[in-house]
Protein backbone atom coordinates (compact mmCIF):
# COMPACT_ATOMS: atom_id res chain seq x y z
CA UNK A 1 0.00 0.00 0.00
CA UNK A 2 2.85 2.42 0.81
CA UNK A 3 4.19 2.24 -2.73
CA UNK A 4 0.90 3.02 -4.47
CA UNK A 5 -0.76 5.38 -1.97
CA UNK A 6 -0.89 9.03 -3.03
CA UNK A 7 -0.11 11.47 -0.21
CA UNK A 8 -0.66 15.23 -0.40
CA UNK A 9 1.05 17.50 2.16
CA UNK A 10 -0.52 20.92 2.74
CA UNK A 11 1.86 22.85 4.98
CA UNK A 12 3.03 26.47 4.73
CA UNK A 13 6.30 25.98 6.66
CA UNK A 14 8.88 25.03 4.02
CA UNK A 15 11.15 23.27 6.52
CA UNK A 16 8.37 21.09 7.93
CA UNK A 17 7.09 20.41 4.43
CA UNK A 18 10.52 19.14 3.36
CA UNK A 19 10.85 16.99 6.51
CA UNK A 20 7.46 15.40 5.81
CA UNK A 21 8.30 14.77 2.16
CA UNK A 22 11.62 13.12 3.05
CA UNK A 23 10.04 11.02 5.80
CA UNK A 24 7.29 9.71 3.52
CA UNK A 25 9.61 9.03 0.59
CA UNK A 26 12.10 7.34 2.92
CA UNK A 27 9.29 5.14 4.28
CA UNK A 28 8.42 3.84 0.82
CA UNK A 29 5.68 6.22 -0.31
CA UNK A 30 6.46 6.94 -3.96
CA UNK A 31 3.67 9.41 -4.76
CA UNK A 32 4.07 12.47 -2.55
CA UNK A 33 3.03 15.99 -3.55
CA UNK A 34 2.76 19.20 -1.58
CA UNK A 35 1.24 22.68 -1.43
CA UNK A 36 2.00 25.71 0.75
CA UNK A 37 -1.46 27.31 0.79
CA UNK A 38 -4.90 26.02 1.70
CA UNK A 39 -6.52 27.06 -1.57
CA UNK A 40 -3.66 25.55 -3.58
CA UNK A 41 -3.86 22.35 -1.54
CA UNK A 42 -7.58 22.03 -2.20
CA UNK A 43 -7.05 22.56 -5.92
CA UNK A 44 -4.27 19.94 -5.92
CA UNK A 45 -6.50 17.48 -4.06
CA UNK A 46 -9.26 17.95 -6.63
CA UNK A 47 -6.76 17.45 -9.43
CA UNK A 48 -4.89 14.39 -8.09
CA UNK A 49 -7.48 12.76 -5.78
CA UNK A 50 -4.96 11.61 -3.14
CA UNK A 51 -5.53 8.69 -0.81
CA UNK A 52 -4.53 10.82 2.18
CA UNK A 53 -3.95 14.50 2.91
CA UNK A 54 -1.59 15.65 5.68
CA UNK A 55 -3.20 18.99 6.45
CA UNK A 56 -1.91 21.86 8.58
CA UNK A 57 -4.51 24.06 10.29
CA UNK A 58 -2.92 27.52 10.13
CA UNK A 59 -2.62 28.09 6.39
CA UNK A 60 -2.78 31.12 4.10
CA UNK A 61 -5.58 31.20 1.54
CA UNK A 62 -7.92 28.78 3.31
CA UNK A 63 -7.40 27.40 6.81
CA UNK A 64 -7.13 23.67 7.34
CA UNK A 65 -10.61 23.32 8.84
CA UNK A 66 -12.14 24.84 5.72
CA UNK A 67 -10.02 22.69 3.41
CA UNK A 68 -11.04 19.56 5.33
CA UNK A 69 -14.72 20.51 5.13
CA UNK A 70 -14.45 21.15 1.39
CA UNK A 71 -12.79 17.77 0.87
CA UNK A 72 -15.57 16.05 2.77
CA UNK A 73 -18.21 17.90 0.73
CA UNK A 74 -16.73 16.83 -2.60
CA UNK A 75 -18.06 13.59 -4.12
CA UNK A 76 -14.87 13.35 -6.19
CA UNK A 77 -12.83 13.16 -2.96
CA UNK A 78 -15.09 10.73 -1.12
CA UNK A 79 -12.29 8.17 -0.70
CA UNK A 80 -9.68 10.66 0.58
CA UNK A 81 -8.51 10.38 4.19
CA UNK A 82 -7.40 13.48 6.14
CA UNK A 83 -4.86 13.74 8.98
CA UNK A 84 -4.68 17.18 10.59
CA UNK A 85 -1.15 18.30 11.49
CA UNK A 86 -0.82 21.36 13.70
CA UNK A 87 0.81 23.00 16.70
CA UNK A 88 -2.57 23.85 18.16
CA UNK A 89 -3.33 21.45 21.01
CA UNK A 90 -6.42 22.96 22.62
CA UNK A 91 -9.23 20.44 23.00
CA UNK A 92 -11.68 22.63 21.11
CA UNK A 93 -9.35 22.69 18.08
CA UNK A 94 -9.00 18.91 18.14
CA UNK A 95 -12.77 18.49 18.39
CA UNK A 96 -13.30 20.97 15.57
CA UNK A 97 -10.84 19.13 13.35
CA UNK A 98 -12.53 15.79 13.93
CA UNK A 99 -15.99 17.29 13.51
CA UNK A 100 -15.09 18.73 10.12
CA UNK A 101 -14.21 15.24 8.94
CA UNK A 102 -10.57 14.61 9.83
CA UNK A 103 -9.62 10.96 10.40
CA UNK A 104 -6.82 11.72 12.85
CA UNK A 105 -5.07 14.66 14.51
CA UNK A 106 -1.29 14.88 15.08
CA UNK A 107 0.28 17.76 17.02
CA UNK A 108 3.65 19.44 16.43
CA UNK A 109 6.39 18.76 17.25
CA UNK A 110 5.86 15.19 16.10
CA UNK A 111 7.93 12.03 16.21
CA UNK A 112 8.68 10.79 12.71
CA UNK A 113 7.92 7.13 13.43
CA UNK A 114 4.72 7.96 15.30
CA UNK A 115 3.50 10.11 12.41
CA UNK A 116 4.26 7.39 9.86
CA UNK A 117 2.46 4.84 12.03
CA UNK A 118 -0.59 7.13 12.17
CA UNK A 119 -0.53 7.59 8.39
CA UNK A 120 -0.35 3.84 7.79
CA UNK A 121 -3.10 3.17 10.32
CA UNK A 122 -5.45 5.64 8.63
CA UNK A 123 -4.69 4.22 5.18
CA UNK A 124 -5.47 0.71 6.44
CA UNK A 125 -9.01 1.83 7.17
CA UNK A 126 -9.65 2.03 3.44
CA UNK A 127 -11.83 4.63 1.73
CA UNK A 128 -14.24 6.80 3.69
CA UNK A 129 -17.69 5.26 3.93
CA UNK A 130 -19.63 6.53 0.92
CA UNK A 131 -23.15 5.18 1.12
CA UNK A 132 -26.06 7.37 2.20
CA UNK A 133 -28.65 4.95 3.52
CA UNK A 134 -32.37 5.37 2.94
CA UNK A 135 -32.96 9.11 2.97
CA UNK A 136 -36.76 9.00 2.68
CA UNK A 137 -36.46 6.23 0.10
CA UNK A 138 -33.32 7.57 -1.59
CA UNK A 139 -30.14 5.48 -1.39
CA UNK A 140 -26.88 6.84 -2.81
CA UNK A 141 -23.89 4.53 -3.31
CA UNK A 142 -20.92 6.75 -4.12
CA UNK A 143 -18.44 3.90 -4.52
CA UNK A 144 -20.53 2.35 -7.29
CA UNK A 145 -21.78 5.73 -8.54
CA UNK A 146 -25.41 4.69 -8.33
CA UNK A 147 -28.60 5.96 -6.78
CA UNK A 148 -31.95 4.29 -6.23
CA UNK A 149 -35.32 5.67 -5.18
CA UNK A 150 -37.76 3.31 -3.51
CA UNK A 151 -35.82 0.38 -4.93
CA UNK A 152 -35.75 1.70 -8.51
CA UNK A 153 -32.37 2.62 -10.02
CA UNK A 154 -32.10 6.21 -11.17
CA UNK A 155 -30.48 6.92 -14.52
CA UNK A 156 -28.46 10.01 -13.65
CA UNK A 157 -25.85 11.77 -15.76
CA UNK A 158 -22.45 12.11 -14.00
CA UNK A 159 -22.99 15.80 -13.22
CA UNK A 160 -26.47 15.17 -11.86
CA UNK A 161 -25.17 12.38 -9.63
CA UNK A 162 -22.34 14.52 -8.22
CA UNK A 163 -24.72 17.38 -7.42
CA UNK A 164 -27.17 15.03 -5.72
CA UNK A 165 -24.38 13.58 -3.57
CA UNK A 166 -23.16 17.05 -2.61
CA UNK A 167 -26.63 18.25 -1.62
CA UNK A 168 -27.33 15.05 0.33
CA UNK A 169 -24.04 15.33 2.24
CA UNK A 170 -24.95 18.90 3.19
CA UNK A 171 -28.57 18.27 4.05
CA UNK A 172 -30.12 21.41 5.50
CA UNK A 173 -27.31 23.72 4.33
CA UNK A 174 -27.72 26.25 1.55
CA UNK A 175 -25.09 25.83 -1.18
CA UNK A 176 -24.45 28.68 -3.59
CA UNK A 177 -24.38 27.88 -7.30
CA UNK A 178 -20.68 28.75 -7.54
CA UNK A 179 -19.93 26.55 -4.53
CA UNK A 180 -21.67 23.66 -6.26
CA UNK A 181 -19.68 24.27 -9.44
CA UNK A 182 -16.40 24.39 -7.52
CA UNK A 183 -17.19 21.18 -5.64
CA UNK A 184 -18.47 18.91 -8.39
CA UNK A 185 -16.76 19.98 -11.60
CA UNK A 186 -13.25 19.02 -12.67
CA UNK A 187 -10.78 21.65 -13.86
CA UNK A 188 -11.54 21.01 -17.54
CA UNK A 189 -15.25 21.61 -16.89
CA UNK A 190 -14.85 24.95 -15.11
CA UNK A 191 -15.63 26.96 -18.27
CA UNK A 192 -19.34 26.30 -17.76
CA UNK A 193 -21.54 28.89 -16.05
CA UNK A 194 -23.74 28.86 -12.96
CA UNK A 195 -26.69 28.33 -15.31
CA UNK A 196 -25.38 24.79 -15.77
CA UNK A 197 -26.28 24.07 -12.14
CA UNK A 198 -29.87 25.21 -12.75
CA UNK A 199 -30.14 22.90 -15.75
CA UNK A 200 -28.71 19.95 -13.79
CA UNK A 201 -31.09 20.60 -10.89
CA UNK A 202 -34.06 20.76 -13.29
CA UNK A 203 -33.03 17.40 -14.75
CA UNK A 204 -32.61 15.94 -11.27
CA UNK A 205 -36.04 17.09 -10.18
CA UNK A 206 -37.63 15.56 -13.25
CA UNK A 207 -35.95 12.19 -12.60
CA UNK A 208 -36.68 12.25 -8.85
CA UNK A 209 -40.40 12.87 -9.28
CA UNK A 210 -42.19 13.60 -5.99
CA UNK A 211 -38.93 13.22 -4.05
CA UNK A 212 -37.76 16.42 -5.75
CA UNK A 213 -39.83 18.37 -3.22
CA UNK A 214 -36.87 17.83 -0.88
CA UNK A 215 -34.71 20.07 -3.10
CA UNK A 216 -35.38 23.70 -2.27
CA UNK A 217 -34.41 26.69 -4.41
CA UNK A 218 -33.03 29.61 -2.40
CA UNK A 219 -33.78 32.60 -4.60
CA UNK A 220 -30.69 34.44 -5.79
CA UNK A 221 -28.32 32.07 -3.96
CA UNK A 222 -28.54 28.38 -4.75
CA UNK A 223 -30.06 25.15 -3.46
CA UNK A 224 -30.38 22.84 -0.49
CA UNK A 225 -31.99 19.58 0.49
CA UNK A 226 -34.38 20.36 3.30
CA UNK A 227 -33.20 19.11 6.67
Amino acid sequence: MDEIAKILIVEDDATIRTILEMALLGAGFRHVSSAARGDEGLAEARRTKPDLVLLDVMLPGLDGFTVCSRIRESPALAATRVVMLTARTQNEDIVRGLNCGADDYVTKPFDREVLLARVRAVLRRGPVATTVKDFDGLVIDEENRSAALNGENLKLAPGEFRILVLLARNRGRVLARQRILDAVLSDDEKSVTERTVDVQIANLRRKLGEWAEHIETIRGIGYRIKG
